[in-house]
């Protein structure tokens, strides 16, 4: 996994956009979608959904789970940050395939 990955959004405003020289605007008319959206997503304040996956991966020749992989890369970096937070216990502890109860 890659150290630290940029939201997906920075990746289609500087590699996929910028090099056409399209704006925020343009680009929404050929994505079909809003400008609100289209914009929400290359300032990393949303995501890339499995239909925004589809769109991308038609204007760009590219395949929608390529987009989806850089969405999950950038979300697991994010959400592996916070883990030190979450309140998990093992289940499970033993090696293999043979899972032995944690409290045994």
């Amino acid at each position: 996994m890659m150290y630290n990955p940029p939201h997906p959004g920075a990746f289609i405003r500087e590699i996929c956009l910028a090099p056409l020289g399209l704006s925020v605007t343009q680009a929404a008319v050929y994505l079909g979608v809003s400008r609100k959206a289209l914009s929400a997503l290359l300032n990393g304040r949303s995501g890339i959904s499995p239909e925004m996956a589809v769109r991308l991966s038609i204007a760009f020749n590219t395949t929608p789970e390529s987009w989806l992989t850089q969405q999950m890369h950038y979300d697991l970096w994010k959400t592996r940050q916070q883990q030190r937070k979450f309140n998990v216990h093992p289940l499970w502890k033993g090696a293999g395939n043979t899972p032995v109860p944690a409290n045994a």
